[in-house]
């Protein structure tokens, strides 16, 4: 059995291998936008006035920040990005990360635009995994008002219901077509109808392989159990459990609510609190595996390592199937490129869509890379290191 190597996110040789040296100068300056807050800043707020005045930026944006962290604005589009990732090992999902779909059409379109990202995975050996946000299908309204237990009048029982029967068309299609999908995350205040028709659909597609993959954004205070509960559900309805593992994507708006309505935040108070609860989940899933199938959706190099340290303690090879390691295309190549070289199951989300109606998934971007203490910081050392070391190639 093949065990894990010592491997080092520090090599990037490795993790930038597969980008040109122009590619990598576009890095340079984008990690460098993202690194000073108030520079960034200034810029997503240039780009947002711009488009309210309906300025031509589209192609300036396309070429920048598009360019590096997205495939394209079609399935079509994003082929070169697959089939590159693919050459060294790196497998992709494709992310439809178009949003301002708030219409029944839009909703409905969505789900169109998923299903085919569904057929791309059947014919593609390189796309393991489909992906969909419900709030990407369903008014976060309503399912804000299902959470609540509010009483729904008629309209939205039956909007609520054409919800329902637009995940499970989505969730039926990825079991009839053998591809695993994934369910985000999203706020905590809609969060529970999310989960109930996530385990619901695990109930009816995941009897022999793990089709349908719920996540858990391990920040929130009661991630780790629900995780227990899940599982433990799972062993009770004879079902395997899907369980995507992240740290989480709404911590400012969470902790802003939280203090705005008066109750106490959802969120763990700090950083190691966040980075125990996932280490102890991704053990969890490991001394479940006979029943859990997981991704370690992380950026965090210590849980990245962590977990292929622990595969190996479990007698798991690299390429174990119930195992697999995420990151966002754009970032931590450092991470993804050297995991997938040691052998490991990698794969990028890589979003598409048109330019404007992605813009709001490259402001999280920018926003994430300048709040997360380190990010872009690391993002820029190593850039900057292989930039240096194909430089000092050059001249022997």
């Amino acid at each position: 059995m093949e065990t894990a190597p010592q491997i080092s996110f520090d090599n990037t040789a490795v993790a930038f291998k597969y980008k040109s040296d122009n590619a990598l100068r576009k890095a340079n300056f984008i990690f460098s936008l993202v690194n000073h807050p108030w520079i960034s800043s200034l810029a997503t707020g240039f780009v947002k006035f711009s488009f309210l005045l309906r300025l031509p930026v589209d192609s300036i944006i396309k070429r920048t920040a598009f360019e590096h962290f997205c495939g394209g604005e079609s399935i079509a589009d994003s082929e070169r990005v697959i089939e590159q990732l693919a050459n060294y090992g790196v497998q992709t999902i494709l992310d439809y990360s178009a949003e301002g779909e708030k219409t029944e059409a839009g909703f409905d379109n969505a789900v169109e635009e998923t299903l085919r990202t569904i057929e791309k995975a059947r014919s593609e050996s390189h796309i393991p995994f489909s992906v969909f946000k419900i709030s990407g299908i369903a008014s976060v309204a309503l399912l804000e008002k299902v959470q609540q237990k509010t009483t729904l009048t008629s309209a939205e029982a039956e909007a609520y219901n054409r919800i329902r029967l637009r995940v499970n068309k989505i969730c039926e299609r990825a079991y009839d077509s053998g591809v695993p999908v994934l369910i985000d995350a999203e706020e905590s205040w809609i969060q529970e109808p999310i989960d109930a028709m996530a385990y619901e659909m695990m109930r009816l597609y995941n009897g022999e392989k793990a089709i349908v993959f719920n996540t858990f954004q391990l920040y929130r205070t009661v991630s780790l159990i629900n995780l227990k509960e899940a599982c433990n559900t799972a062993v009770m309805h004879n079902f395997l459990l899907g369980a995507k593992l992240v740290r989480g994507a709404y911590m400012e708006k969470e902790r802003e609510r939280a203090e705005r309505f008066g109750y106490q935040s959802p969120i763990h108070p700090h950083k190691d609190a966040t980075d125990h609860a996932f280490n102890e989940a991704l053990l969890y899933c490991l001394e479940n595996k006979q029943r859990v199938n997981m991704m370690c959706g992380s950026h965090n190099e210590y849980s990245n390592y962590f977990l292929t340290v622990m595969m190996e303690k479990h007698n798991m090879a690299n390429n174990d199937q119930r195992i697999w390691f995420a990151q966002l295309y754009g970032m931590s190549d450092n991470i993804s490129f050297n995991l997938a070289k040691a052998g490991y199951n990698v794969a990028k989300y890589v979003p598409y869509g048109p330019v404007k109606k992605v813009m709001p998934y490259l402001f999280r971007r920018a926003e994430e890379n300048t709040s997360v203490a380190g990010q872009s910081s690391r993002e820029l050392t190593l850039i900057r290191k292989e930039l240096k070391r194909r430089k000092e190639s050059k001249k022997l």
